[in-house]
């Protein structure tokens, strides 16, 4: 008797290995998939500007960021004595200005060249609901913990996310025609929203990605269908029930490995791992020569990978 829903998929084309270069962007979701490609140098940059969850922050992030628009002060507000930028996650904050405007200037700009060199583009969408800045009538990013009072929260339409997803994809493909972009659902749930919210965005999203998929040539990845109907148990979660605990991620990475990364890749990353281990080690005698033959196996280790694949571990 088989007590597992698994789910099969096959290999695509365009896999991964250690020439791609990776730009993950999204909800934390994404910060858990960029944790394997970083532990596993390969080359990939997660969330530039920071966790986002919805499509429609996303593709203004992706926009401005390929048609060289920096912001401005008119793109910050004053509270709590901190400049906040409400298209971007509270880690730019700042008491000064300055720094705001040049480390957002400053993360545009690369993330146009991270957008134009990419091979592949993970794009993972958390909620369909979003917040309108009702002082300027503008959908944001964050809230910045600034009062509820002065947004209105929406639910963003099938048809809105479908058109959102597709101009992202239509502008990355304007500079960039040869990327792979893979769009996936956070499993992760939001119930500040709501039971029944939650699960009616994520069906908002779902349906807006097939849409996409369906008629571009934009591929997809199942992670809320591995997590919810595959696992689909609480001791794949961490304490808080909503997030997927390590073991939950490290399974939806197998799978993700196993359709898109190149299996003569898969011996290199096995190598990696060696070596993170060798590097995590704690001798019990840092001075035995036992110790120092370690170390210089374990440095020719690492010098053999950078010869070859310009991979560094320090």
């Amino acid at each position: 008797m088989n007590f597992r829903t698994q789910i099969k998929l096959n290999k695509t084309e365009n896999q991964i290995d250690y020439k791609s270069n990776l730009l993950l962007i999204g909800s934390c979701f994404s910060n858990n998939i960029g944790a394997k490609f970083e532990y596993y140098k390969l080359n990939s940059i997660t969330n530039p500007f920071g966790t986002i969850f919805q499509p429609k922050a996303i593709e203004k992030l992706i926009a401005k960021s390929l048609t060289n628009e920096l912001f401005t002060t008119d793109d910050l507000i004053f509270h709590n004595e901190t400049w906040h930028c409400l298209d971007v996650h509270s880690d730019f904050n700042s008491p000064n200005k300055n720094t705001v405007l040049a480390k957002l200037n400053s993360v545009t700009k690369q993330t146009k060249v991270n957008i134009l060199d990419a091979t592949h583009i993970i794009i993972t969408l958390g909620t369909a609901w979003v917040y309108r800045f009702i002082e300027n009538d503008e959908l944001v990013a964050n809230c910045h913990k600034i009062s509820q009072k002065k947004f209105k929260k929406e639910l963003l339409p099938v048809k809105d996310i479908t058109i959102s997803l597709k101009n992202s994809i239509r502008k990355i493909k304007k500079l960039n025609k040869e990327c792979s972009i893979i769009f996936t659902l956070s499993p992760v749930r939001h119930l500040k929203d709501g039971f029944v919210e939650n699960q009616q965005s994520k069906a908002h999203l779902l349906t807006a990605i097939h849409k996409v998929v369906a008629s571009t040539n934009a591929n997809y990845f199942p992670s809320y269908e591995i997590l919810l109907d595959d696992l689909r148990d609480y001791r794949f979660y961490k304490d808080d029930m909503l997030h997927p605990n390590q073991t939950a991620i490290d399974y939806i990475w197998n799978i993700f490995s196993e359709v898109w990364i190149k299996i003569t890749t898969k011996e290199t990353m096995q190598k990696v791992t060696e070596i993170q281990n060798g590097l995590n080690h704690r001798p019990f005698n840092k001075n035995s020569d036992l110790h120092q033959i370690f170390l210089r196996s374990l440095q020719i280790k690492i010098d053999t990978l950078k010869n070859e694949f310009g991979i560094k571990f320090h």
